[in-house]
């Protein structure tokens, strides 16, 4: 849902719907449809990684496309920056707190976000670093095919990362059993971040 509210407010899409859009645009498929083929195709890239699936993988590839197709049938677009500014912020915002929930939740995350905590675990970079880097690649990857860009892409592509490594702390669970944590210590600036293993 703050994936189609990001594209109502008019400002730019999110990097990975860039892609998303930009592929839609030359097979005429619907961007919900790419969006879930494309959650489809990166679990692929979580083999090399030793990533897991879980039902909060599952729902995500087949949900977040129905949702946003859903969600995109049911609002229009929103004119005029007193309104676009704001809607962009929140639908931000929105998805980091939601990236923070549902991987907190250790049902398994979303193909992108399992592409994320695999790389974070595998490479000991930070969850902002990792997520900035996959979405700045993923955002040139659908400007290239046509996708829209525009500010909103930016700020989502450059506070996503950030937004996130924040959620996943608020929303950590203590305690869980879930094993160690996958942050790998880098000097004394030790990441705490509890994530699926």
């Amino acid at each position: 849902m703050s994936m189609a509210l990001q594209l109502r407010a008019g400002l730019g899409l999110d990097p990975w719907d860039v892609f998303h859009q930009g592929v839609s645009k030359h097979t005429g498929l619907s961007i919900g449809t790419v969006c879930i083929l494309a959650g489809a195709l990166v679990l692929l890239l979580w083999v090399p990684l030793r990533q897991r699936p879980g039902l909060g993988t599952v729902s995500n590839v087949v949900l977040i496309g129905l949702a946003m197709d859903a969600t995109l049938a049911l609002t229009s677009n929103v004119r005029g920056l007193a309104l676009q500014v704001p809607l962009l912020v929140f639908a931000i915002v929105l998805n980091g707190v939601a990236t923070g929930l549902y991987i907190s939740a250790r049902f398994g995350p979303g193909p992108r976000d399992g592409l994320m905590t695999g790389l974070h675990r595998r490479t000991g970079r930070s969850i902002r670093l990792v997520r900035t880097g996959l979405e700045v690649t993923v955002l040139a990857t659908g400007w290239l095919l046509g996708g829209s860009v525009g500010v909103g892409t930016v700020a989502f592509a450059l506070a996503i990362g950030p937004l996130s490594q924040v959620f996943l702390r608020v929303f950590a669970i203590p305690g869980a059993d879930a094993g160690p944590s996958p942050v790998v210590a880098r000097g004394e600036a030790r990441e705490q971040a509890i994530l699926p293993q």
